[in-house]
């Protein structure tokens, strides 16, 4: 009778549920991972891409029109053709030069940090069908570029910039004093890489014959050491990393005359960043962005060949008694005389048009946020953006002319659209999702007709519905002093006459968003499986996150973690008000600024949360790199209160529920160090806590069975405290 009672039980559970999840199904075998469209690169005509496929048994890089994808136009390329000493090369990515003559191929690619990487390039010539190892004597390289012309590459070996001529297959080297850890010519810092999000620290000028680049001296930066585990001596990797308060590298911009290898160097005055340049593309102007430590104060500078030197003049500032924000909208038009830029000039983000002569013109006018610039097509003088016009939770895509009429949505306000233009602007590929809808692509004119549908994950949406999902709801909810916004996921067989337990998901960050109407991927599905389990899912956006305007988002400057933490405690509070919420069994869980977070709610909102579980949490700024943490909180010197009123390893004696620690052991973003110095101010409180290491996982904590093995964890300790 008792087997009966387990059958009985089990169907009963799956015709309340259907299928049954588990983390296996989310994160080793990978049922829900939906498909994409990747692999389109438009062509110089607008009207055609290529994209890697089978194409008659073969791997080949295809040419298409727009508007007719399927068909292939023309095999560019046979993968099988490519052979290096009668070896196929195992391709990993490919760039057209300029004219679309050439083409450079990317093999034995290997990661450095977030973005950067090494790999070794070959050269592929379209007419002549040969193809070329870039150089065989500086590999690997990194961020080898044609130029426009499609006679040279430029590339970075250890450190420094070379050149090679194609025709002569002659490499020059325009540096020589790059050294490790010492000297950088042509790419970038680690600090640079992860907070300006930039590698490629150099560019062609339009005609080709001068190249600017940028010189780190990392020479009076900290080194910071990570130990990787395997071997029978542990191995010892140390890398340059300014943490809140250090040294920076001191970075200064040249120009080469590729010809002569005559270099200038190009005053731009006092500063202590320059996260971005970028060359006209009419003529030989070179625009620089520099920016003061406080990154209170952006300057726009304009270089040009005056009297026989590189002469700089600034054009246009911007100050703020907080910080400016640095992004990609930097945009010169063909003019030679304009900029476009995004700024938070009257309270919330929008598009201006900046002049050479200092002239200043808002386009984009609103409450409400543009999320991101697209692209002009500057013959018809129309600008394509995102933005959050319909609310912080939606992306929508909006055209709008030069002059700021004529704006138009050309896609669905509602829910998360992206776009990626083709070159032209005359077609897009959209991607649109809601929170409970997996993504569809489609190839869209630029007005926004819907030409082809791409992809529409058929067979993943299929897939859930043998799962009776719950729907992620949205709504507001009280913060400490001001409504927030936030969703909930609530168990499928819901029942308001009982009461739930609740886990928060939350990040919180400086303008970023967990409350979005867009796909989640595996971490909804994550959270699917809690909310099987008896669960009710809550995320909510504090103070100080992004896309309610300026206002909202820097209200938390020099004393991050604070308005967040009382925010997330009072919207806790408050769902412990709710009939069907178990005030007592309230956890949250979050990782990197999320795990701060839930770090510092577990001890200042001892009372409030039974269970916190942090991975790869920072435990204090003071730890943190300098870019990024000084951009909010100024230096430790300058803000002492500031960073340890808000750092949960000075709070650990209020501790009272369970408090799980994650964290990878070669974390080079949030060193582990954070969380040594957690273990060691609880073990100091006598408080008890739960802990894991990944050895030798990054901030990331992936690959192999890893997340598999890291959200069972998660799981099993969710199920046995919460």
């Amino acid at each position: 009778m008792k087997f009966i009672g387990v059958i009985l039980s089990t169907l009963l559970f799956i015709s309340a549920y259907g299928q049954e999840l588990t983390v296996e199904k989310i994160w080793k075998q990978y049922q829900f991972y939906g498909r994409g469209v990747s692999g389109f690169r438009s062509m110089n005509d607008g009207e055609h891409f290529t994209k890697r496929m089978k194409y008659e048994g073969a791997d080949c890089i295809t040419k298409h029109a727009f508007k007719k994808p399927e068909e292939v136009v023309q095999v560019v390329v046979k993968i099988s053709d490519l052979k290096i000493n009668g070896e196929e090369l195992k391709i990993d990515n490919y760039e057209f030069n300029d004219d679309e003559s050439k083409i450079l191929f990317t093999t034995n690619t290997n990661s450095i940090y977030r973005r950067s990487f090494t790999a070794d390039y070959y050269l592929y010539d379209l007419a002549s069908k040969k193809l070329t190892s870039l150089d065989e004597n500086h590999s690997p390289q990194q961020l080898a570029t044609y130029s426009p012309d499609g006679k040279k590459v430029a590339f970075v070996h250890e450190n420094n910039l070379f050149v090679k001529d194609i025709a002569s297959g002659q490499v020059t080297a325009l540096t020589t004093d790059g050294k490790k850890n010492n000297v950088i010519n042509g790419t970038t810092d680690w600090v640079y890489e992860e907070e300006f999000a930039i590698t490629q620290g150099f560019t062609w000028s339009p005609d080709s014959k001068n190249i600017a680049y940028l010189r780190f001296d990392e020479s009076k930066v900290k080194e910071f050491p990570m130990t990787y585990f395997g071997e029978l001596y542990p191995e010892l990797y140390q890398f340059k990393y300014p943490k809140a308060g250090e040294d920076n590298s001191v970075v200064e911009p040249f120009i080469v005359d590729v010809a002569s290898l005559k270099k200038h160097k190009v005053d731009l005055g006092e500063y202590e960043y320059l996260p971005r340049m970028k060359w006209s593309s009419t003529e030989n102007a070179l625009v620089f962005q520099t920016l003061n430590r406080h990154q209170s104060h952006l300057k726009y500078m304009v270089t040009r060949m005056e009297n026989g030197t590189w002469t700089a003049k600034t054009f246009f500032e911007e100050k703020s008694s907080t910080y400016v924000d640095i992004d990609d909208n930097l945009l010169i038009l063909k003019d030679g005389k304009t900029i476009l830029r995004t700024s938070e000039m009257d309270g919330f983000n929008h598009i201006y048009a900046v002049g050479f002569d200092g002239s200043n013109r808002q386009i984009t006018k609103g409450s409400w946020d543009v999320i991101e610039f697209l692209g002009i097509d500057e013959k018809a003088g129309t600008i394509f953006y995102a933005s959050a016009e319909k609310g912080p939770q939606h992306k929508g895509v909006y055209r709008i002319d030069l002059t700021g009429k004529k704006k138009a949505a050309i896609t669905s306000e509602t829910g998360s659209n992206s776009a990626n233009f083709s070159k032209g602007m005359k077609y897009f590929v959209k991607s649109y999702s809601n929170a409970n809808t997996p993504p569809v692509y489609t190839l869209c004119d630029s007005k926004g007709k819907e030409l082809f549908v791409l992809e529409d994950n058929a067979a993943l949406k299929t897939t859930l519905e043998g799962y009776n999902l719950s729907k992620k709801e949205f709504m507001q909810i009280e913060g400490a002093t001001q409504t927030l916004n936030a969703w909930m996921i609530k168990p499928a067989n819901f029942d308001p006459n009982k009461k739930y337990p609740v886990y928060v998901t939350i990040y919180g960050g400086p303008g970023s968003g967990t409350v979005k109407d867009s796909w989640g991927g595996n971490d909804f599905m994550y959270h699917q499986l809690l909310a099987q389990k008896g669960y009710i899912v809550f995320s909510v956006d504090p103070r100080g996150t992004g896309l309610r305007g300026a206002e909202f988002k820097k209200c938390t400057y020099l004393q991050l973690g604070k308005l967040e933490t009382e925010d997330f405690i009072a919207a806790a509070k408050n769902l412990a008000k709710l009939p069907y919420i178990d005030g007592d069994r309230i956890g949250i869980q979050g990782w990197s600024y999320g795990g701060f977070m839930s770090s510092l709610c577990i001890t200042k909102g001892a009372d409030v949360f039974k269970m916190a579980i942090a991975v790869a949490p920072v435990t204090t700024w003071r730890y943190y790199d300098n870019i990024y943490t000084e951009r909010y909180m100024r230096t430790p010197a300058e803000n002492a209160e500031g960073y340890d009123q808000n750092s949960p390893i000075n709070f650990v004696d209020q501790l009272k529920g369970k408090y799980f620690l994650i964290h990878g052991s070669t974390d080079d973003n949030v060193h582990y160090q954070n969380t040594m110095d957690m273990i060691s101010a609880l073990v100091k409180a006598d408080k008890q806590f739960d802990l894991f290491i990944y050895p030798n996982k990054n901030h990331g904590i992936y690959g192999g069975n890893t997340r598999n093995h890291l959200f069972n964890m998660l799981f099993d300790y969710t199920l046995k405290n919460l």
